[in-house]
């Protein structure tokens, strides 16, 4: 079973959220349409600009926890390595 670290934007360069998911079309999707109040919510968090995958969920929460930790700036690196232009990846994990 693949579990997933991702982050979240508002758009290019806003706001960050990152999360752990074993479910991530279906956790994305709830972020989309605000179905759980929180933070994402409030700040309109709904751009997949990365993610990663991972076979254990210790492995994939150590990660998420990691992440979590580092300064925003190295946030957006690792985003802009992979998806320079912070497009959203929904569509492209849901064909």
């Amino acid at each position: 079973m693949a579990y997933y670290v991702y982050l979240l934007a508002s758009g290019k360069h806003g706001t960050l959220y990152a999360g752990v998911s074993r479910d991530l079309v279906r956790r994305v999707y709830q972020h989309k349409t605000k179905e759980t109040p929180g933070f994402t919510s409030r700040y309109d968090v709904t751009r997949l600009v990365w993610f990663e995958v991972y076979d254990d969920p210790m492995s994939a929460i150590d990660r998420e926890k990691e992440i979590k930790k580092w300064r925003r700036d190295w946030k957006v690196t690792l985003i802009e390595n992979e998806n320079p232009d912070w497009d959203d990846l929904y569509n492209s994990i849901t064909k």
